[in-house]
């Protein structure tokens, strides 16, 4: 049987880093402030409310060319983060097993993974910027939005550090959504005419995303006794709970927004 550190190192040889990739590593650094990530979340909903609170009496802004830079610069990034995790983690798939690619903590050395988790992390706190544009153009923010938002970036500073043995599928599963995702938003903001199935099938693929995170998270707790493998209770308590907390939430806008509508569409036709 082929160890986990020989498909790591197979894996390294195959999937090369670039020049960039081998950036000076974050990793010391944001394991010993992870825990700013609290009152970067408190400051984000305190934001929230005296933006809204601003916002009331006032005229939303339109800032259509920001929000399609903001949008297309993120989707160049998630893009660019999906090949390269995706790549990595389909190389470790193929030579090795769904149990390498889910006991993830043996490649955190890899610096591809180093450099891409880095961003990853650092890339929640940007992100809290899409909150900005929706308030600053006084559209509806929703529960799912901040809520959605906030623990996401908690619990990867908290993964981050505690080298969650799946987080590599947490990681390169987000890439992948918010590729097409802001991608979407990016169209979206520029008025180009979208076909109505597209932010279907982002709602549609962000469930599946939570689904497929809950099970990797029971999988991780089954294989918890394998070399390099290793999981906690806590870590399968919270991220357990985040997924299904996010499954039903995101279940519950799909109905609203797209089974609703179409169940009053057809009553009012008949």
């Amino acid at each position: 049987m082929v160890t986990a550190m020989n498909i790591s190192n197979e894996t390294e040889q195959i999937f090369q880093p670039y020049n960039f990739e081998l950036f000076q590593d974050m990793r010391p650094f944001l394991e010993e402030y992870w825990t700013t990530s609290f009152p970067v979340v408190l400051v984000y909903l305190l934001l929230i409310f005296v933006g809204q609170k601003y916002m009331k009496a006032r005229k939303g802004f339109n800032l259509q060319g920001p929000l399609i830079l903001w949008s297309f610069c993120l989707t160049v990034f998630s893009i660019l983060g999906t090949v390269r995790t995706w790549g990595f983690m389909v190389a470790v798939l193929l030579r090795g097993s769904l149990k390498q690619t889910v006991c993830f903590t043996n490649a955190t050395d890899n610096p591809i993974i180093k450099f891409w988790s880095c961003l990853f992390v650092l890339s929640k706190i940007i992100e809290l910027g899409d909150t900005a544009f929706i308030i600053l153009r006084k559209r509806p923010l929703i529960f799912v939005h901040w809520y959605h938002h906030s623990t996401v970036l908690l619990y990867s500073s908290f993964g981050y550090k505690n080298k969650v043995a799946a987080g590599g599928w947490f990681m390169t599963m987000n890439y992948g959504v918010h590729a097409i995702m802001y991608t979407y938003y990016t169209l979206r903001a520029a008025k180009v005419k979208l076909p109505k199935w597209f932010p279907m099938l982002i709602t549609s693929l962000q469930i599946l995303q939570m689904f497929l995170g809950a099970t990797v998270s029971i999988l991780t707790y089954i294989w918890r006794q394998e070399q390099g493998c290793h999981t906690t209770t806590e870590q399968l308590f919270w991220s357990f709970m985040l997924y299904m907390t996010y499954f039903l939430l995101f279940a519950q806008f799909f109905h609203q927004n797209y089974i609703i509508p179409k169940a009053k569409a057809k009553t009012k036709s008949q």
